[in-house]
């Protein structure tokens, strides 16, 4: 089961990187223009056209959190028990954060079907939303607050 985890992690961080670098939605407008952003490329293109609050909060919700959470895992599967009070603020809030890992997924869900809702344009999930939402779903089945929670259950050893 250890090596089955261990496998996991490891697809996960790789899903998670093509998630990041591989373009997440293909848009065409007027069948002239056509656009295939990565994440990388959307919150770049928002620090460059000056939308800094929302490039800083796609990034550490879409890049950061995700990232961080599959270091927690693979710190716990190496062995590394961090305690409640050594984790810090980050450790302890990462549980609560960690849920909105997605919410790049969803948000590109609605920006496919607003765009092809109004007619305009075109939107097609491209390979990285697929990756992406691969690593959010296995990283989420390997996470350590799920087993921390049962380490916390009392034994039931009936001698």
């Amino acid at each position: 089961m250890r090596r089955l985890r261990q496998a996991l992690l490891l697809v996960s961080a790789v899903f998670l990187l093509f998630g990041i670098y591989l373009p997440i939605l293909q848009i065409d407008r007027l069948f002239l223009f056509s656009q295939t952003p990565s994440l990388i490329d959307l919150v770049s293109g928002l620090f460059e056209q000056g939308d800094f609050g929302l490039a800083l909060l796609i990034a550490l919700f879409s890049i950061v959190f995700p990232a961080a959470k599959l270091l927690l895992v693979f710190c716990q599967e190496a062995g590394w028990r961090l305690g409640q009070d050594r984790m810090g603020v980050f450790g302890r809030a990462l549980p609560h954060l960690s849920k909105w890992s997605m919410m790049d997924v969803m948000l590109v869900a609605i920006a496919i079907f607003a765009a092809k809702g109004s007619g305009l344009a075109t939107a097609v999930a491209q390979p990285g939303l697929w990756f992406y939402a691969g690593s959010a779903i296995m990283t989420g089945l390997l996470s350590p607050f799920s087993s921390m929670a049962a380490d916390k259950r009392p034994d039931t050893d009936m001698r």
